[in-house]
């Protein structure tokens, strides 16, 4: 069975993704800066709206919409991951496989990417819970609020989400980004 993705223009999806072979790319701050860096070039020549977006340091979730009448996400992660991948420190990075080699291409991110189309309302409220409270459920803090790399703190700055959303033991579905 071959997957296919849904291509809508001017949806909203949810994105999953994995650095190759989960490997802590994104550990520190220098890394993290490089990958805004790449996003904020590729939204210069295709926009987007990240509504909602959680870095940890193996993989990735966001919810983006794309403009009305644009459909084309796979154009701008594949320049995303592109950027990152030719601007990031490659010290902790294993030599790729020799597939890989043949298509010079770098062992930083898993070739494919996880994408849900947003619904409905429902939906994507369940998504953005999932994206912020991530870092909680890997256990890299007891607290959403106190993962840096979060668009938690702009919903909280906003006043959508409380201070104290994300402490550990709530409930979020699990069947939400199979990671």
């Amino acid at each position: 069975m071959q997957y296919h993705r849904v291509y809508i223009k001017g949806a909203c999806y949810f994105f999953t993704l994995v650095t190759e072979k989960r490997r802590p790319i994104f550990k520190d701050e220098k890394q993290i800066n490089i990958l805004r860096e790449s996003f904020k070039k590729v939204m210069k020549k295709y926009p987007f709206t990240i509504n909602a977006i959680v870095v940890l340091p193996d993989h990735l979730h966001c919810i983006w919409t794309l403009p009305e009448g644009d459909h084309d996400y796979s154009t701008r992660w594949r320049l995303i991951k592109t950027g990152f991948s030719k601007n990031c420190d490659k010290t902790n990075i294993n030599q790729p496989n020799q597939a890989r080699i043949r298509k010079k291409q770098q062992a930083i991110w898993q070739h494919r990417f996880w994408e849900h189309m947003i619904r409905n309302e429902q939906d994507y409220h369940e998504h953005i819970d999932y994206i912020h409270y991530n870092p909680v459920k890997h256990g890299y803090t007891n607290k959403a609020v106190d993962w840096p790399y979060s668009s938690l703190h702009q919903y909280i700055k906003d006043g959508i989400i409380p201070k104290n959303w994300g402490v550990s033991g709530i409930e979020i579905p699990n069947e939400i980004g199979k990671e």
